[in-house]
């Protein structure tokens, strides 16, 4: 890793801005003592002990104009999020009085941060691997308390430990091979070679295999699943999103045809993260605003992780619900057969000839019947050993992750091949070497500038 060391000085805001009881500027770089010593008026910043939070005033040095009353934190280095000097301005909350001081700071010595840069210095300097870094993003766009642990347990190392594992078992091989290349002690040791890479790789790549599989359930811990409520005008696809949202977010009618747009909203259910997409009632209709709402609809179908198809229970089946069954069709579905508050007047034997072994639950959404039991089914459904024993588990939780193990998994594919059409063991080698190499960009032990600042840029100011 290159350190960071005589880099620039960086400051930014760290917290949202808006209103609120204080705001954070953070400083980071050799001369962020001496910038925020500059402007502040209190104890000698630059004589302080690290890892203190000292009282005084910024006051701007041209004007003598006292700009807040703040709490200075000094941390010197290296033990700080950079590894290098950092200092933390806690001021007023406010637009003015924040900018104010950040425009202060600017001025006397550093300069603004690029998204994520005090994150890509961290990692820069080793504080961080790659791996570790993704998660703190993770961690700040985390919708659920278990898609925040799995974050959390990605940036305490749990990933970059495993895949370092996975390389030093790749390692050693190479060594072995190595050794018997050049110092070949026995006329078979060319058979002894080609047995041993086989054996590891056989066995690692169950291991990749192993970890590929939590690749759903991290993606979905991570960015949430998109679920589609589904089902023809006025079965209750609105209630149904108020009902998980806790709040009326969607305008419910008994008028047909009330919702005319795709809504988006997410929701936590028993620790999954929902993207509820609420449809517009898919129906053939003449009023053009309507059907540009159910055109939208039947997009969200096709791009949907999960579909909600709701059926009136108080009716017959219609034509409409065959087609919504057949639109669906192939789709991981629930289907809720709701209003079982009212008369029944739904065939059930008709509907589940209909399904294809879809789970059915009978719903009313207006008791609240039924939606411990869609709760359960949606937890179930993606995490079928139970969502607190996957939070705990290591997981890839991002493409960018999933893409290179594949591809690491795809290079040990090519070594067994060559190994069966008994190609020489030195050709062998270099897609064992590619499977290191791959798994050491996940980790960030091997890797391209670009993809370096491509990836930090993604971050938010102050991060």
């Amino acid at each position: 890793m290159n350190a960071t060391a005589g880099e620039e000085t960086i400051a930014a805001i760290a917290t949202p801005m808006g209103e609120g009881g204080i705001s954070i500027i953070r400083v980071s770089g050799d001369q962020s003592i001496e910038v925020v010593n500059h402007l502040f008026k209190g104890r000698d910043l630059t004589k302080v002990a690290s890892h203190t939070i000292n009282y005084g005033h910024i006051v701007d040095p041209e004007t003598g104009e006292e700009i807040d009353e703040v709490m200075a934190s000094v941390m010197k280095a290296p033990k700080t999020y950079t590894k290098e000097d950092v200092v933390e301005v806690n001021c007023h909350g406010g637009l003015l009085v924040t900018n104010q001081i950040l425009e202060l700071i600017l001025a006397n010595g550093a300069r603004m941060a690029e998204p994520g840069e005090f994150t890509k210095r961290a990692f820069l300097s080793g504080r961080l691997d790659l791996s570790q870094a993704e998660a703190v993003m993770d961690i700040i766009r985390a919708k659920t308390d278990k898609s925040k642990q799995v974050a959390v347990n990605q940036l305490d190392g749990s990933l970059s430990r495993l895949i370092r594992k996975f390389r030093q078992e790749i390692l050693n091989v190479l060594a072995k091979v190595e050794v018997n290349i050049d110092y070949p002690e026995y006329d078979d040791a060319e058979v002894m070679t080609t047995k041993l890479m086989k054996d590891h790789a056989i066995s690692l790549r169950k291991k990749m295999v192993k970890l590929l599989d939590t690749a759903k359930q991290g993606k979905v811990l991570r960015d949430g699943l998109a679920t589609a409520i589904i089902g023809r005008p006025n079965v209750g696809k609105s209630s149904l999103l108020n009902a998980l949202l806790h709040e009326d977010k969607a305008i419910v009618t008994n008028v047909a045809g009330t919702t005319r747009d795709v809504i988006e909203e997410y929701v936590n259910v028993k620790g999954v993260p929902l993207k509820l997409i609420d449809t517009a009632g898919i129906r053939q209709t003449s009023d053009q605003v309507e059907k540009i709402g159910v055109e939208r609809s039947e997009k969200a179908i096709q791009t949907a992780d999960l579909v909600l198809l709701l059926i009136d229970g108080s009716e017959p089946l219609t034509d409409e619900d065959h087609e919504l069954i057949k639109a669906t069709a192939g789709k991981q579905r629930i289907v809720l057969v709701n209003k079982t508050d009212l008369p029944q007047k739904v065939d059930m034997g008709e509907l589940k000839a209909a399904l294809d072994g879809d789970e059915l639950i009978t719903t009313s959404i207006v008791t609240n019947k039924g939606m411990d039991k869609l709760a359960a089914t949606i937890s179930h459904l993606f995490f079928n050993e139970g969502i607190e024993s996957s939070q705990n588990q290591v997981m890839l939780t991002n493409a960018r992750q999933i893409a290179l193990l594949k591809k690491a998994k795809t290079a040990l594919d090519d070594v067994l091949k060559g190994i069966d059409d008994g190609m020489p063991v030195d050709l062998v080698q270099i897609d064992l070497r590619r499977s290191w190499d791959l798994l050491g960009e996940i980790t960030g032990d091997s890797y391209q500038d670009e993809l370096i600042d491509q990836l930090f840029s993604q971050f938010c100011l102050g991060k």
